[in-house]
């Protein structure tokens, strides 16, 4: 049986569902065998920082100079930023979908993500995320990260909408629970044609 609340409002997340993932452990292996780094080190530094970054408590800097910089390196910052930034890929289907149903249906759109400041400004603008997306409930900027379920009612009253009025696209199933604990309604995103299916049962069609 469909939905019987209208939809009025999408919540998105970024990584895994608009975008690749900024900074995941595939970007990172890349990382240690492009610049050579001692991987266990690097990883446990990262682990030990990276939330600190996506809440919005350091710098892109600050972090990668606990994480890589900790030491002499023959490359510079910039061009390990430049190489973070270049592992960002769209998924092209996923933003046509969102930008389609956003016009048809006049729905509110918006990201609910962890990422740190600078990886999420660079990401939301150099892939035009802003020409669909109405405003950012983003980990560095509300000092919450996923699964806080802190960050979706900050979203809800944000948007000024009920839980049951929103349907939330994110890949992980855990953040999906935590939604779906407040009565939002969550669809965990695994590949374009299930997730189109899945937004049908809400009314959603293009």
């Amino acid at each position: 049986m469909e939905n019987q609340t209208p939809i009025t409002t999408l919540f998105l997340d970024i990584g895994g569902v608009l975008l690749t993932n900024g900074w995941d452990r595939k970007a990172r292996k890349l990382a240690v065998e492009t610049f050579q780094l001692d991987a266990a080190e690097t990883e446990e530094r990262h682990h030990l920082t990276f939330d600190t970054y996506e809440v919005g408590k350091l710098t892109l800097d600050e972090y990668l100079s606990r994480v890589v910089f900790y030491e002499d390196r023959s490359f510079t910052r910039q061009q390990f930023r430049d190489f973070m930034f270049a592992q960002s890929a769209p998924y092209p289907e996923m933003i046509e979908l969102v930008t389609r149903l956003k016009e048809k249906y006049r729905l509110k759109i918006a990201i609910v993500n962890n990422e740190g400041r600078e990886l999420n400004a660079h990401r939301i603008h150099y892939f035009g995320i802003s020409k669909f997306v109405d405003f950012y409930i983003s980990s560095c900027f509300v000092h919450f990260r996923k699964p806080d379920a802190d960050i979706y009612r900050i979203a809800l009253d944000i948007a000024q909408v009920a839980p049951e009025e929103v349907v939330y696209l994110e890949d992980r199933s855990m953040f999906v629970d935590v939604a779906n604990g407040l009565g939002i309604n969550g669809i965990c995103h695994h590949a374009y044609d299930t997730t189109v299916a899945a937004l049908e049962k809400f009314g959603l069609r293009l």
